[in-house]
């Protein structure tokens, strides 16, 4: 009895050491994968901000979203994130405030200032579209990040599309830890454990 409960064990294992390499796969596609097309928003993740300047990796997904206004993507932008324990701004309106210094009028930029994880802005643009009437989007993040968010948003019946943000790292071995990250994160949101 004890033999076949270890071999119970050893092939869920072994089942789940493949999934997470189909998706650590599949993510890893996507990130290189330029899906922008004509949609109703253009989503930018959140990241860091120092004392309300984009950190390197905001400013790089701002400037890429800003892009994509510009050629008339979409005609409103929603930038995400919360505090991160910073006590004045939020990733959100650090984003809005670089926008509108671009150019960008400040109604057509949206904000959601409350997301803390993935999880929770993907829930809080979720919302916010639905009661705007949108239906599709614009996802701008990190390559490695795209996937993720886009399942997120589909399956609250959102129509997504990814454009991943230029950066240097593409090509970097590094970045396949990144890719294994996201797909440990999707499969547990996928079975309900919110991270």
């Amino acid at each position: 009895m004890t033999r076949l409960i270890w071999a119970g064990v050893v092939g869920v294992v072994v089942c789940l050491a493949f999934y997470l390499t189909y998706l650590t796969i599949r993510i890893q596609r996507q990130s290189v994968v330029d899906e922008s097309r004509p949609a109703d928003v253009i989503v930018v993740l959140g990241a860091a901000e120092y004392s309300g300047r984009p950190s390197p990796v905001l400013q790089g997904r701002l400037d890429h979203a800003l892009e994509l206004y510009r050629r008339n993507m979409a005609p409103r932008l929603l930038t995400t994130g919360g505090a991160g324990g910073d006590p004045v701004f939020t990733e959100s309106t650090v984003g809005r405030d670089y926008l509108i210094k671009r150019g960008v009028p400040a109604e057509s930029i949206i904000v959601e200032p409350e997301g803390e994880s993935t999880v929770h802005s993907t829930a809080a643009v979720s919302e916010i579209m639905r009661r705007m009437g949108l239906h599709s989007a614009i996802v701008v993040s990190d390559g490695y990040h795209i996937y993720r968010v886009k399942k997120m948003l589909e399956a609250a019946g959102l129509k997504i599309y990814g454009s991943p943000r230029p950066s240097p790292m593409q090509g970097d071995a590094s970045l396949w830890w990144l890719y294994f990250r996201q797909a440990v994160g999707y499969l547990l949101w996928s079975i309900g454990i919110p991270i």
